[in-house]
């Protein structure tokens, strides 16, 4: 889909957010002081997930002092919780949940955009080292741990979409698929009837979005194009 639609109008909309890759936990660690911070990140697309999440890392590193932890959910990032874990009061848990909310991509970086990261869970494990960090020490550590983690995470979108199909001729498809591609939409596979092929699209679920869409078709097909627009779901999406 055009990168135009999808940077502004669906993040505008909040029709749009970016989210860790499913299916990954990814990792970094930070030693400071002879004290071990090892940061856990997933995604996770509910509480119960996410406290399951927090729960296998603990017992899986049972040996280790703290198990600290934050997440992120929804579109609008409605739900965030946050755990000191046995660290005082506001040095662990908050400071990785804001590493959580700060976070932007590189393309919203350079775009000079706010992050919107969700639907994702950190958890940040210490071992001690016999030598105490203060407040401040801890602060810059369990934040820190997180943004090493997020720096080289694998990040998508998550977009509220539409799918469009379009019934075409064998020898059209092809070309039709094509010119949709060059033109920057995402085309999903095409399929193959008895009778006819079956071009889709996903589209952001926006009115101009799916007016351009459905532009450029009877544009390739020469007015012939017969859309059907599925019904809104949430699709990841390659970054743009």
């Amino acid at each position: 889909m055009p990168a135009e639609s999808l940077s502004h109008d669906a993040a505008d909309s909040r029709v749009s957010y970016t989210v860790p890759r499913r299916g990954i936990v990814h990792s970094a660690e930070l030693e400071i002081k002879k004290s071990r911070f090892l940061a856990l990140l997933t995604r996770v697309d509910t509480e119960a997930e996410a406290r399951e999440f927090i729960s296998r890392v603990a017992a899986e590193h049972r040996d280790a002092r703290h198990h600290c932890s934050a997440f992120v959910l929804g579109p609008t990032r409605a739900t965030t919780r946050s755990s000191d874990d046995g660290e005082p009061a506001g040095t662990a848990g908050m400071p990785m949940l804001q590493a959580l909310t700060a976070h932007a991509t590189t393309r919203q970086r350079t775009a000079d955009e706010a992050g919107d990261l969700s639907d994702v869970c950190a958890v940040v494990v210490r071992w001690f080292g016999g030598v105490k960090l203060g407040a401040g020490g801890l602060v810059r550590a369990y934040s820190g741990a997180v943004t090493a983690a997020l720096d080289t995470a694998p990040l998508v979108r998550r977009m509220r979409c539409r799918e469009l199909t379009l019934p075409l001729p064998y020898a059209e498809a092809g070309r039709v698929e094509s010119q949709m591609r060059a033109r920057g939409f995402t085309v999903l596979p095409t399929g193959y009837g008895s009778a006819d092929a079956t071009l889709r699209l996903l589209v952001a679920d926006l009115p101009g979005a799916i007016d351009d869409a459905r532009a450029a078709l009877a544009s390739i097909t020469a007015g012939h194009a017969s859309v059907h627009e599925g019904p809104a779901r949430w699709e990841d999406v390659p970054d743009m």
